[in-house]
């Protein structure tokens, strides 16, 4: 079984829907620390031709909290403000009228907890991208919340019988082909190929949220670049 673990985060860019897409169950990793001025509740879209951040309003964003104790702020103002963003940026794109209902439905999603929150959106474009992939909270899993690191994605590996264990390719550091294969599972990392579209510019900017992909990209050439990756294994 192919197993993913990754922190969830908002509308992220095509390669976490590519290490998502490859795996048969993919744990959104709800347990651990929040991370401030990370990825967890903003991304990157384009805006009149340059990269600017689009988050989703939280309350008491700490890193003394784990990330599903964060509350996402539904206060209808700053909401409205987020949709007018991507409405003012994104108007003129060719797939808007198709894209910007799924934004509106994963924006004005009633839940307050932001692991949730995000396991919607999640659920949101995976239909749209035809991905069949199991997803689980992390804080589901009966396991032993004591470990740390590269130990506790062993844990949630053996506890789910995973053989296979896949992560961006910016994990490297941080695991062991060793310590996996000592466990009897094999270690892969995902790096994605280089990916390029046609936006409003001549000039292309990379790593954009999924919504931008989606923005400008049809469902067909989506799934194209789903799969536009190498693999880095031992």
């Amino acid at each position: 079984m192919k197993l993913g673990i990754m922190q969830p985060y908002f509308v992220p860019y095509i390669g976490y829907w590519q290490l998502m897409n490859l795996v048969d169950q993919y744990v959104i990793y709800d347990d651990v620390n929040y991370i401030k001025r990370g990825w967890i509740n903003r991304n990157r879209i384009l805006v009149n031709g340059t990269p600017k951040y689009f988050n989703v309003p939280i309350l008491g964003a700490s890193q003394n909290l784990l990330i599903n104790e964060i509350r996402v702020n539904h206060d209808n103002a700053e909401i409205g403000k987020k949709l007018r963003c991507i409405e003012e940026a994104y108007r003129r794109a060719p797939f808007y009228e198709r894209v910007y209902p799924m934004i509106k439905d994963i924006l004005l999603y009633e839940e307050d907890n932001i692991a949730k929150f995000i396991e919607h959106s999640f659920h949101v474009i995976c239909e749209y991208l035809d991905i069949q992939t199991k997803l689980i909270l992390s804080s589901d899993l009966e396991k032993d919340n004591t470990l740390r690191g590269q130990d506790k994605i062993l844990a949630i590996c053996r506890l789910l019988n995973a053989t296979e264990y896949y992560n961006a390719i910016g994990g490297q550091d941080l695991y062991s082909f060793e310590t996996f294969k000592a466990h009897g599972i094999q270690l892969n990392f995902v790096k994605t190929q280089d990916i390029k579209y046609k936006q409003f510019g001549n000039d292309f900017e990379a790593n954009l949220s999924i919504i931008d992909v989606m923005m400008f990209n049809s469902k067909e050439k989506i799934c194209e670049y789903l799969n536009a990756y190498t693999l880095v294994r031992e």
